[in-house]
């Protein structure tokens, strides 16, 4: 069985990594976009079994090696990653690009891969695995396995970059591991998400976002919580995404999404699971999704610089549905309010009309408002779609991932769920879910079926 948290990792080096070319220190402004998100720090780790080709006592020294020489390359090109965020002279951060370097971290943790205890990354994961970025931009930890397995684990500043940003940098970073041409170089052209002059913006978009002196003020003293914010891994099987999806799009003439369809389920899940609220019937649930907004500037060229935009693209529009009506509603109906509030955020006209808000409110820090949710006025949560996560992509030369993820306990009051493809079978999905626990009590108790804990018998690990 999983030898869950109970286990040591054993730090033998940290270093710096740089890029191993020199360049002209300058400074890289954050983008509108950029300025939407708070300073917190997202997790990634890929996990590989014993490589056959670098087998013996000085493998993990040869691997780590191959790290670090293709990370010193791939920080020509993604140089943000090499920098450090500061502030300007009216308080916003700024990216200062002087090649200072990537912390790479090297451990040991005397638990073998398929011992790892992957559905409750809160003990096996977290602050073991995932290293801790105290400084710059990027932190690698690279951790050797008792069974010659290895790790391979990140921690980036999120102002500075989008998942579908660190995607790029990962793919080409596994590219330059293995000595072979890649094509996915960033471009920090930052004039492509310019505001406009003379602005514009929909007044939906107040509904949105927030400037921080907006929100409502953090309680003094604060209420005990009732519950805590806990992370798990799933996995779930394509035919019961399909099934979710043909009973989201009954009766419509327009088929739902995957997400959508999958989105509608959690929301109902989280409804129900809050039926001890005090006076539910008027509590609301707030559900987000997050939105990529490069296809909706790129107008339909697959060539234009915004497909390799190195930065923050996202928009997150949400409904707020009541408990009640969310439990007694069909799929169906609420997969058709999922994809309504959707619509808010599917053109152009809103991603640049998004950068004018922000324009509006500068030098003063805004948050989209879902962030700041998930109190006494009901639960909420925030859905991010990973499937563009390349986990098949990520072989840096001793074969590829047998499991990768996101980790990514935010720190705020709102849920967070992403799911990715399965490197396992195609068509299935992992989920990530950073939720109440009371919530996932209910969500693993009536969807048993839907949402199964991820385990190493799954991935093939025993």
């Amino acid at each position: 069985m999983s030898a869950g948290g109970d286990f040591r990792v054993m730090v033998s080096r940290k270093e710096m990594v740089a890029a191993v070319l020199p360049m002209q220190e300058h400074w890289l402004p954050l983008s509108n976009l950029d300025l939407l998100l708070p300073p917190v720090d997202v997790g990634v780790f890929f996990c590989y079994r014993r490589p056959a080709a670098v087998a013996g006592n000085g493998a993990f020294g040869t691997m780590v090696s191959v790290l670090k020489k293709s990370l010193a390359q791939a920080l020509v090109s993604f140089y943000a990653f090499a920098g450090e965020v500061v502030q300007n002279s009216v308080g916003e951060p700024e990216l200062l690009c002087n090649n200072r370097g990537v912390e790479f971290v090297e451990a040991a943790a005397d638990v073998e891969l398929r011992h790892l205890n992957l559905y409750n990354p809160d003990e096996s994961i977290e602050g073991k695995l995932v290293p801790k970025k105290k400084q710059g931009v990027l932190t690698v930890q690279a951790t050797e396995l008792k069974c010659g397995g290895l790790v391979v684990a990140c921690t980036f500043d999120h102002r500075i970059a989008d998942a579908y940003s660190a995607n790029m940098f990962f793919v080409a970073w596994a590219d330059m591991a293995r000595s072979e041409p890649t094509s996915l170089l960033p471009s920090f052209r930052r004039s492509l998400v310019n505001p406009r002059r003379p602005g514009y913006y929909d007044p939906f978009v107040d509904a949105m976002y927030a400037p921080i002196s907006a929100l409502p003020p953090p309680k003094d003293p604060p209420s005990p919580p009732v519950d805590h914010l806990i992370s798990r891994i799933y996995y779930v099987p394509a035919d019961e995404i399909n099934r979710l999806q043909s009973i989201a799009s009954a009766g419509n003439s327009n088929r739902r999404t995957k997400l959508e369809s999958f989105s509608a389920f959690l929301w109902k899940l989280v409804a129900e699971s809050s039926s001890s609220f005090s006076g539910r019937d008027k509590k609301m649930c707030k559900m987000g999704i997050v939105v990529d907004g490069r296809a909706r500037l790129m107008d339909g060229n697959e060539k234009s610089p915004m497909a390799v935009y190195f930065g923050n693209v996202l928009s997150i529009p949400f409904g707020a549905q009541r408990i009640e009506e969310l439990k007694d509603r069909p799929l169906s109906a609420v997969a058709g309010a999922v994809r309504e509030f959707l619509k808010a955020a599917g053109t152009k006209e809103h991603f640049l009309g998004l950068v004018d808000w922000v324009e509006a409110h500068r030098p003063e820090p805004a948050l989209a408002r879902i962030y700041s949710s998930g109190s006494e006025d009901g639960p909420a949560f925030v859905v991010s779609s990973g499937q563009r996560f390349p986990v098949e992509r990520i072989d840096f030369g001793w074969g590829g991932c047998v499991f990768g993820s996101y980790h990514f306990p935010w720190g705020g009051d709102a849920g967070y769920v992403m799911p990715m493809p399965s490197p396992r079978r195609e068509g299935d999905w992992i989920v990530y879910a950073h939720l109440l626990k009371g919530q996932l009590e209910v969500i693993e108790t009536r969807a048993a079926d839907v949402l199964r804990p991820l385990t190493t018998d799954y991935l093939g690990l025993t």
